[in-house]
């Protein structure tokens, strides 16, 4: 395992780190691998927008018109 030092730091991020790895039950620097972790490992989830938007286009609405149903043998339409 390689080692980081992170150095000139704002002592107000190092109090947040600190507190942040109290809330998780973990040493400051075991909060700092998984953050390190969590921001560059795991892929980002996407929003439900953007998720939307990234659908590609398809058609016009009109390809997508409902044609009325026929009855199936024994003459059942099912809704």
């Amino acid at each position: 395992m390689a080692n980081l030092i992170v150095r000139n730091l704002d002592p107000r991020i190092v109090k947040a780190l600190k507190q942040r790895a109290a809330r998780h039950g973990r040493s400051a620097e075991a909060e700092h691998r998984a953050l390190l972790e969590a921001a560059l490992l795991r892929p980002r989830k996407k929003s439900f927008a953007e998720a939307l938007a990234q659908i590609p286009p398809v058609g016009e609405d009109e390809d997508f018109q409902r044609m009325e149903d026929e009855p199936a043998e024994g003459g059942h339409v099912f809704d």
